[in-house]
């Protein structure tokens, strides 16, 4: 599995936790939110520069845009996610991207980085998907795909080319059906598996196997 970092502190820990079980890789990077909130500084690509170079670390971010928790959006959270793509870019590795309320802009960024390793986390766009298909970015499914209500969501999952479709938890958040509402947990994945190949009409140990094989594929393990 891969754990994520939100900012400085949450990035070290999460390294910290990769190196504590092989089982466990890391991200490194300042989430939107925490960005926007004034607190990225340009000098802060220098850390996650260097927590890139760790061994288990497999992924900048997650980093991107977030108009939900903040309309306006301060210029530190646009240079932030611009810095931090340059990161990934520059190392080659996946850029691990967070939008909300925030599509547009998203994309245009992405679009004017040019990198080609890109994973849409908690996938939320599906207005994008084509797009994201063609430039071979990796789509994550998260929990809000087995809530029964999110039907945009439902009818795209089978359309995501099966070498591009990951899924994920994004714990403690957005726990599935039938834990909704809980504190979630990375073995709660189980059930966004589930529902995922159910609405593409596939076994679930056959996509599991492909998921599988996407993340190592992904994340160069």
């Amino acid at each position: 599995m891969v754990t994520i970092g939100c900012g400085r502190e949450s990035s070290e820990e999460a390294v910290a936790l990769a190196d504590a079980h092989p089982e466990v890789y890391a991200a490194v990077g300042v989430h939107p939110v925490d960005a926007g909130k004034g607190n990225w500084r340009d000098s802060d690509v220098d850390w996650i520069r260097d927590l890139a170079q760790h061994e288990k670390v497999v992924g900048i971010g997650e980093c991107g845009l977030d108009y939900f928790h903040d309309r306006t959006t301060p210029d530190d959270a646009l240079r932030a996610f611009r810095a931090q793509g340059e990161i990934a870019a520059d190392l080659g590795m996946p850029l691990i991207i967070h939008t909300r309320d925030a599509a547009d802009d998203t994309m245009q960024i992405l679009r004017d980085l040019g990198h080609d390793k890109v994973l849409l986390h908690c996938f939320s766009i599906p207005q994008y998907l084509d797009e994201a298909a063609d430039r071979g970015w990796t789509m994550s499914i998260a929990g809000p795909v087995t809530f029964p209500k999110n039907l945009e969501l439902r009818d795209a999952v089978p359309r995501i080319p099966e070498g591009q479709l990951l899924v994920e938890t994004d714990a403690p958040y957005l726990a599935p059906v039938p834990m909704r509402g809980k504190r979630n947990e990375p073995a709660y994945v189980a059930h966004t598996l589930t529902c995922v190949a159910e609405l593409r009409g596939v076994d679930v140990d056959d996509l599991d196997a492909v998921t599988t094989a996407n993340a190592a594929r992904v994340f160069g393990w």
